[in-house]
């Protein structure tokens, strides 16, 4: 098996092939490996998968578990609604919620990777040539590699090149117009008044911040996102940013969001790309080659499931793969159909908590007032929770 792409996503499909016995290669386009980003929170969905790929003891090593999610209005500080997560989320869904570093995250799949073995890590090793037939894939990179096998999967990411052969005519990812501040920061380089072990949400006009703890509550990660274009090439989506261009942006922010604001000095820069949802399982695999993550379905950060439907690509694949042993095209088919319509189920809603997130005037009183009224009931997800 070939995989193209040495993210969070590739690395957990690496991991979750070489189990069931296949031998992988792993090809990263950067020199080394490393993850660009900040923190993500993982649902209890994607923590029994990670338990199940034998790395739950690592990451509850390494994770941060917030006591529970809170919703509030960023102009007027007021508290909207309260999921709780801890206790309650492990004994609903049978795994906790979790939130955690990029970095680290990637550094306990790599090295997960690497005490399994039968993966081949190949870095510097970007895909531009592909060619498959009825029997195999036959991949070139950009250091004149050639290597073959019997299926190739496509975890490149945003612009995947993989993509275009499952996929041939339909054009670039879509810029949505909002752009994602981040930070992670120490707590301890904090007032003692802004430091949280609880996932809070801020919703403003036309703006919403996040922020939560990582590294076993030791840091806080923080994105908070507004309206607005960066000009130069979206393939270059990481750019340093000003933090009064920040703290202008959402002026309107009241409260803990604006001392918070005002005590972070270095943030990077995001603009948000994405993709449609789903249309059908022609969009996951095409013969011997199959897409996994963004390379399939790229999401807007609303629903903070995008490296979680990554990791449950992953899962899937593995199993479709060992229950149809040799039947790789009817394998590939298999995951498809499994994974295409949850995978559009979290892209339609993602976009539309952030329509919801942003809300101004009367809308956002709607919003406010049934937040008030229903609170968790609207805030917990049993149907993405439970797991695929």
């Amino acid at each position: 098996m070939l995989i193209s792409g040495g993210g969070i996503g590739g690395l957990a499909a690496a991991l979750a092939c070489a189990r069931t016995g296949w031998q992988v290669e792993l090809l990263e386009q950067s020199p080394v490996f490393g993850e660009v980003g900040a923190g993500i929170q993982l649902g209890p969905n994607v923590v029994k998968v990670l338990d199940a790929m034998g790395v739950g003891a690592a990451l509850r090593g390494v994770a941060a578990f917030p006591n529970c999610l809170e919703v509030r209005n960023a102009t007027s500080t007021e508290l909207l609604g309260v999921l709780p997560l801890g206790k309650t989320a492990e004994q609903r869904y049978g795994a906790p919620y979790v939130s955690i570093a990029r970095a680290d995250l990637h550094t306990l799949l790599l090295d997960a990777v690497r005490s399994q073995g039968g993966v081949g890590l190949h870095l510097d090793s970007r895909v531009i040539g592909i060619q498959q037939d009825a029997q195999r894939v036959q991949i070139e990179t950009v250091q004149d590699q050639r290597l073959e096998a019997p299926l190739l999967l496509g975890a490149d990411g945003l612009w995947s090149v993989v993509r275009k052969q499952v996929l041939e005519n339909d054009g670039a990812p879509r810029v949505t117009g909002h752009l994602a501040f981040r930070a992670m920061v120490p707590q301890s380089s904090l007032p003692a008044s802004l430091r949280t072990q609880v996932v809070t949400a801020w919703m403003g006009p036309d703006f919403h911040a996040v922020h939560y703890p990582v590294r076993s509550g030791e840091w806080l990660n923080m994105v908070c996102i507004v309206h607005g274009k960066v000009a130069g090439d979206p393939q270059s989506w990481d750019h340093s940013a000003n933090a009064q261009e920040l703290r202008s942006r959402m002026s309107q922010a009241r409260g803990a969001l604006r001392e918070m604001m005002h005590a972070i000095d270095q943030w990077r820069l995001w603009p948000l790309s994405d993709r449609a949802p789903m249309a059908s399982a022609a969009e996951h695999a095409k013969g011997r080659i199959a897409l996994l993550g963004d390379a399939a379905h790229p999401m807007r950060p609303y629903l903070a499931q995008g490296a979680g439907m990554a990791i449950e690509d992953a899962a899937a694949l593995a199993s479709c793969l060992a229950e149809q042993p040799g039947q790789v095209q009817q394998a590939l088919a298999r995951y498809a159909d499994l994974r295409w319509q949850r995978n559009a189920r979290v892209q339609a809603r993602a976009i539309r908590n952030g329509e919801i997130y942003h809300l101004k005037g009367y809308r956002q009183l709607g919003r406010d007032i049934a937040l008030k009224l229903l609170g968790a009931r609207l805030m917990d997800l049993p149907w993405l929770y439970q797991g695929a």
